[in-house]
């Protein structure tokens, strides 16, 4: 069975190619440039027309919403290794610095997470899904007695808002901080 059209017919061939394509484009320029990277730059990279791209992705919101769910699915990879972590302060240290080492390495998904633009509610949605995979960790983390009991999962949005202007600097500019975050959560 072929790619699908948002309707229910089955695309033709070159217009699967073109929206292939388009997902290609897209992919990389958000990874490259964020989640405002220009449509027109999109199309060109695509080596289609502007018109060809609208006909596919009506709307960035389009875009963001075939590309950045399964990216955001990321989280639940880490989570897992978090889980399986058998020092339960390890695998929060190694979730957040996984997570951190996921936005340096895409523009777009550090502006999904930071939450730098208004997200639709499929991104919303696998937003939350990562978060509840995370409070997982996290409450792991707590009940052993290594992280600050007074730590929410509801206050990993402001962290990850507040790393997210460092992601883009060298590595070690966000692991420093992050580390200046992580030995103000441990218990002693």
């Amino acid at each position: 069975m072929g790619p699908m059209a948002t309707g229910s017919k089955p695309l033709r061939a070159d217009a699967a190619r073109n929206r292939d394509k388009l997902l290609a484009a897209a992919t990389r320029a958000f990874g490259e440039h964020g989640l405002d990277a220009p449509l027109e730059q999109i199309a060109r990279s695509a080596g289609v027309s502007i018109g060809t791209l609208y006909a596919h992705f009506p709307t960035r919101d389009a875009f963001v919403d075939a590309i950045l769910p399964a990216q955001i699915a990321a989280l639940d990879e880490l989570a897992t290794k978090a889980l399986a972590e058998p020092d339960p302060w390890q695998g929060f240290t190694e979730f957040l610095d996984g997570l951190f080492a996921l936005q340096a390495k895409d523009h777009g998904l550090n502006d999904a997470l930071a939450r730098r633009m208004p997200l639709s509610p499929a991104v919303l949605e696998a937003c939350h899904a990562g978060f509840v995979h995370a409070a997982r960790v996290l409450d792991r983390a707590k009940e052993s007695g290594q992280l600050r009991a007074d730590f929410e999962p509801e206050d990993l949005a402001p962290l990850v808002s507040a790393m997210s202007p460092l992601i883009h600097e060298p590595t070690a500019t966000w692991r420093r901080h992050l580390a200046f975050f992580l030995d103000g959560l441990k218990v002693s």
